[in-house]
């Protein structure tokens, strides 16, 4: 007995030796993306109006996105919500947080990013953060979003890559400038959710401190939140998220500037949107950054 429980532990102990080295090889920003090519559905089943939309990156990948039209009259949309969706499947599984955007009168785009969906290549922490700028520009140069305000709605890990990418964006001033920004069930930083992860996890918990080196602390969302200013932010986080627990929320919340504001919410991670009441706090959010 004890000859093969030694066995086991020997395996274990090589198993996590190999998965440590794996990583620290290869880099370990791969535990942030889980991509899939799976349609789970599509804007039609849902009675909505959409148009696939197909844009070129600077080094050479295409991405997919949709493009869903307010239902108000297209003369008198509300504004547009910008959607960065989080790091598993693609946005075929995420379509059900902004489907009910239309009918509010809000303009909806959300992309995949490299590698998922019909995205094409494999991705990277640098490739997503390139991706969701290229969607941003190519967003801000349509004609139906001219003179109307434009929100950054990003969940879970598109709200890291949002709080990136709208920092630099009110920075260099760019133009037009975005009017306010949501970020539901983020994480405070990408280095900082590395390291917890991999020390919640026995396998890797000898090794969180050398396989979070491999991940970049240039984006950390609490150091850049509070450039975003004077840009209004929304931090949504819920008591009950088991995927990426309340304390990114409220670090977040603490690290932004005025104008900002923080609704609690008691959903499972990324299922804000179940619950009307929700959405109002959010629409009101929308209508009263846009005044």
């Amino acid at each position: 007995m004890a000859t093969g429980t030694a066995r086991l532990l020997l395996k274990a102990l090589t198993g996590a030796v190999l998965t440590a080295t794996l990583l620290l090889q290869t880099g370990c920003s791969s535990v942030f993306f889980y991509p899939d090519k799976v349609t789970y559905i599509t804007p039609d089943r849902l009675n909505l109006e959409y148009e696939d939309i197909f844009l070129d990156t600077a080094d050479g990948e295409t991405l997919h996105g949709w493009w869903l039209p307010a239902e108000a009259p297209e003369s008198d949309p509300k504004g547009t919500v910008y959607f960065l969706h989080g790091n598993a499947q693609n946005i075929s599984s995420h379509l059900m947080n902004v489907a009910w955007l239309p009918e509010k009168g809000y303009n909806v785009f959300l992309i995949d990013y490299r590698g998922y969906g019909r995205s094409t290549g494999a991705p990277d922490i640098e490739g997503t953060l390139h991706d969701s700028e290229t969607g941003l520009r190519w967003l801000m140069e349509q004609p139906q979003t001219d003179n109307r305000p434009i929100y950054l709605l990003g969940q879970s890990l598109g709200g890291a890559l949002g709080i990136a990418l709208a920092s630099e964006w009110v920075q260099r001033q760019q133009q037009p400038p975005l009017d306010g920004v949501i970020l539901d069930g983020t994480f405070s930083g990408f280095h900082g959710i590395a390291r917890e992860k991999l020390g919640s996890f026995w396998l890797t918990w000898p090794f969180q401190i050398p396989l979070s080196w491999t991940i970049t602390d240039d984006y950390e969302g609490v150091d850049h939140i509070g450039h975003m200013s004077p840009v209004p932010v929304m931090v949504i986080h819920s008591v009950r998220d088991g995927i990426i627990p309340f304390h990114h929320g409220e670090a977040l919340f603490e690290a932004a500037e005025e104008p900002k504001e923080f609704l609690p919410t008691d959903t499972p991670h990324a299922a804000t949107f179940v619950i009307p009441a929700y959405k109002e706090a959010v629409l009101g959010f929308m209508e009263g950054s846009s005044e």
